[in-house]
C-alpha cells in the first residue's frame, strides 16, 4: 500500500469517526439556521414554511435578530413529553426542516441537486460518496 493511500484511510477514520461523535451541543436541543432576512420579512404572512410547519406542534420555534446584524437566527428545538431526549431520526427531521426552511425564505424554494441534467451517473466510489453527502448533509451538516 502506498503511503497516499494509506494517509487517504486514515483521514477517512478520522473523518468517520468525528461524523459518528455527532456536532457539538449545548445541551438545550436547539438548533439554528441564520436566514439573511430581516425578521420581519422572515414570515410576512405569519405562516411558518412548509417543512417547519410540517413538524406540527412538536416544535418550539424562536426568532431573534442573527449576531453581527447579519439577519435573523431562526431556532427550533423539539418540545419531547417528561424532557426525554429526542431520538436521533426525529433531529435528523427537525435539522433537514430548518435548512429547508432557510432556502425556502431565501431563495422560494427548496434547492435540489439530482438528476444530473446529463443522465445516469455512473456507479462509483467516488458517486457513491456525493450520493451519500448529498443525501445526508441536510440532516447532519457534516461531510
Amino acid at each position: 500500500m502506498t503511503v497516499g493511500v494509506a494517509a487517504l484511510l486514515l483521514e477517512g477514520r478520522r473523518l468517520r469517526s468525528a461524523a459518528q461523535a455527532g456536532p457539538p451541543s449545548s445541551g438545550s436541543g436547539w438548533h439554528a439556521v441564520t436566514v439573511f432576512r430581516p425578521r420581519e420579512e422572515i414570515w410576512p404572512d405569519g405562516r411558518v414554511p412548509t417543512p417547519l410547519a410540517a413538524l406540527g406542534s412538536s416544535v418550539e420555534i424562536d426568532l431573534r435578530p442573527a449576531p453581527g446584524g447579519k439577519g435573523t437566527e431562526v431556532r427550533a428545538r423539539l418540545r419531547t413529553p417528561g424532557g426525554a431526549v429526542a431520538g436521533k431520526d426525529a433531529v435528523r427531521r427537525l435539522r433537514r426542516a430548518l435548512r429547508e426552511s432557510k432556502q425556502v425564505v431565501e431563495v422560494g424554494e427548496v434547492l435540489r441537486v439530482d438528476p444530473v441534467p446529463h443522465g445516469e451517473r455512473k456507479r462509483t466510489p467516488t458517486g457513491a460518496a456525493v450520493e451519500f453527502a448529498t443525501d445526508r448533509g441536510p440532516e447532519e451538516g457534516l461531510l
